[in-house]
């Protein structure tokens, strides 16, 4: 009731502006000023710096990744040959953003847009495709977040259902019906899994028998965004994000709270707008994320407490590489940033070769492997940078339509678009 009587406060505040009263005026400049779109960034800092990045992963790093950090992969590609294991187009491709899951059998699990869910290995082969969904369901377009948990598959949906499936021929172990339906991507520690559902409501799943250990309830937004929410998993501790920009940390046994801070401040309008943030990023003792208010965030993953926060207009996830933050703004410039202190290193317009008509081609994501930087564009392509310099080295163009960020397993790559798994070698 508190809520409801703060939000008609809300829209009686906004439909008086206009009468004369200066205090209302006044407040009514202050809500523009919150959420107005920076200006986009058109000069460029220090061009001609080199960064010195040395460390490398193996390309594994997208099995059981905790951290979201990808770091810098130990791959390269000549894309001289490219295939294709084509599905059913999803609608919601655009706004969610799926990901695709890959397993310790080195196989590939993803769904396609009438709710099947199929694995096939590396090589684009299928093994095996089931669909556990009635006609009418069918017709909702589920959006399954997936997770591998030792033998078994785990796949939470929007429409509030939980399947334990068999990895091995996908056979239905379990279903688990839910309030409401899941909003976030899943993470596996010590036989549990954790979720967060449209009621920005984390909750901790037994990976045995699929019965729910504990759950934790944060502040319930009146408009629910379809926006995929994050959390991370670092020692003892989940770390999550939920739609109104809460950081919330909780002990991974019981769901205690450790801490939880606020990243918007005017909570009379946070349940009236819809937040964007990207995935959370663990990385040296630091929580790392940005969001569509053109702000990054150093969160220290011990107190709680805002090491720092720059301004970035990028909405994409950042990877982290020794003591330097690797982003990419929503109109396509390369930034490096210090890590510690949160200054400024370098810009690059990665994107100055692109021919953009009324900035209708935006970068979706990125990956750094071998001091190269790929990045995904919504027209298809993809490409590719020298990191340590800043300075494009070729575009390849992977697709007619968007492609999401690109994956690493196995020494491949792998791109998702609304219709197909794309591998390149």
């Amino acid at each position: 009731m508190n809520k409801f009587l703060l939000y008609l406060f809300f829209l009686l505040m906004i439909s008086s502006c206009g009468i004369g009263n200066k205090d209302i005026e006044k407040k009514s400049e202050n809500l523009k000023t919150i959420f107005e779109k920076k200006k986009p960034i058109k000069k460029k800092l220090n061009p001609s710096l080199k960064v010195k990045l040395n460390k490398l992963k193996k390309g594994e790093v997208f099995i059981g990744n905790n951290t979201n950090n990808l770091g810098n992969v130990n791959f390269q590609t000549n894309f001289k040959k490219v295939s294709s294991y084509k599905f059913s187009s999803i609608e919601e491709f655009n706004f969610n953003q799926p990901e695709l899951s890959f397993t310790n059998d080195e196989s590939i699990i993803f769904f396609d847009g009438k709710g099947s869910i199929f694995k096939i290995n590396k090589d684009l082969k299928e093994i095996w495709k089931v669909n556990y969904y009635t006609k009418k369901e069918k017709k909702l377009k589920p959006i399954i977040y997936l997770a591998q948990s030792d033998k078994k598959l785990i796949a939470a949906d929007n429409l509030s259902r939980i399947n334990l499936i068999n990895l091995k021929d996908g056979s239905l172990i379990k279903s688990i019906e839910s309030n409401t339906g899941f909003n976030s991507n899943i993470k596996v520690f010590k036989e549990r899994f954790f979720i967060v559902d449209f009621d920005n409501i984390i909750r901790c799943y037994s990976t045995k028998d699929g019965s729910e250990l504990w759950n934790f309830i944060t502040e319930n937004p009146f408009i629910k965004s379809k926006k995929k929410l994050s959390l991370i998993i670092k020692g003892e501790l989940v770390f999550f994000i939920n739609s109104i920009g809460d950081l919330t940390a909780l002990n991974i046994n019981n769901g205690s709270l450790y801490w939880q801070t606020p990243t918007q401040s005017n909570l009379i309008y946070q349940d009236a707008f819809t937040l964007e943030n990207s995935d959370l990023v663990f990385a040296n003792d630091s929580i790392y994320f940005s969001n569509n208010k053109n702000e990054l965030f150093s969160v220290d993953a011990r107190t709680g407490t805002v090491n720092w926060k720059q301004t970035v207009n990028s909405s994409l996830t950042p990877v982290i590489v020794e003591n330097l933050i690797i982003t990419v703004s929503n109109n396509g410039y390369l930034f490096v940033i210090d890590e510690k202190k949160g200054n400024i290193i370098r810009i690059n317009n990665i994107l100055k070769n692109i021919k953009n008509k009324k900035n209708k081609i935006n970068p979706v994501g990125f990956i750094i492997a071998r001091n190269k930087i790929y990045l995904s564009l919504s027209n298809g392509k993809l490409i590719k940078a020298d990191l340590t310099t800043g300075i494009e080295e070729s575009i390849y163009k992977i697709s007619n339509s968007k492609i999401l960020r690109p994956n690493v397993f196995y020494d491949k790559m792998y791109i998702l678009k609304h219709n197909a798994i794309i591998k390149t070698n």
